[in-house]
């Protein structure tokens, strides 16, 4: 969703598409919750890298209306120079999508609050930023600075889509081998032999033989 004045329509409708995808993608914003103070206002502009002074004095004069104006040309919103109610949105979800991508670039111990505010904190976590990239250390947001964190926190989405999950393998579960019951080997019955019976054999009867008689 980051546009800058000084861009072609087609460059703003495609800076702020590629953002509202990783919003929509990423994180949940919260609603403005009040209006902005006037240095409050001026400090989201200067941190986005209008050239105002950041005082209280009512958001009236020409530098003041003249950034306003450019940053509502910027986003195509109504053109006229007042931090009104739509200006003012558009504003806050700006500063909350650069909390957002730097919590999830730099990762910083205290992550910075998702609220409407360029708070001190958040203008020191963009000059770490921009010391990581070797940038003029500035702790302004500008639109090349957005666009390339944006870039980076495109990136870390990706990669978090397209890397494989490793699928847990079953182990396979040792399957117990059945141990060969040995089968009982059916043991030969002895077939009784039928003992023969010894077939009484007749006792022969001796043939008396005649005795001859001596002849006288």
């Amino acid at each position: 969703m980051w546009c800058g004045f000084d861009k072609s329509r087609v460059t703003i409708a495609l800076a702020c598409m590629v953002a509202a995808s990783v919003a929509a993608s990423d994180v949940a914003f919260a609603a403005r919750q009040r209006n902005y103070k006037p240095d409050e206002f001026r400090s989201v502009l200067r941190g986005l890298g209008y050239n105002v002074k950041v005082t209280k004095d009512p958001l009236t004069d020409e530098e003041t209306k003249k950034a306003i104006t450019q940053f509502q040309t910027g986003y195509k919103l109504k053109v006229d120079g007042k931090a009104g109610p739509q200006t003012q949105d558009q504003a806050a979800m700006i500063v909350e999508i650069l909390q957002s991508n730097l919590n999830t670039v730099l990762k910083p111990k205290t992550l910075l609050p998702r609220n409407q505010f360029y708070s001190p904190q958040l203008e020191e976590l963009v000059k770490e930023y921009q010391k990581q990239h070797q940038l003029s250390e500035t702790g302004i947001a500008n639109l090349q600075l957005r666009q390339k964190l944006n870039s980076e926190v495109q990136a870390i989405i990706n990669e978090r889509v397209t890397k494989p999950t490793a699928t847990p393998t079953a182990k396979p579960t040792t399957k117990p081998t059945t141990k060969p019951t040995a089968k009982p080997t059916t043991k030969p019955t002895a077939t009784p032999t039928a003992t023969p019976t010894a077939t009484p054999t007749a006792t022969p009867t001796a043939t008396p033989t005649a005795t001859p008689t001596a002849t006288q």
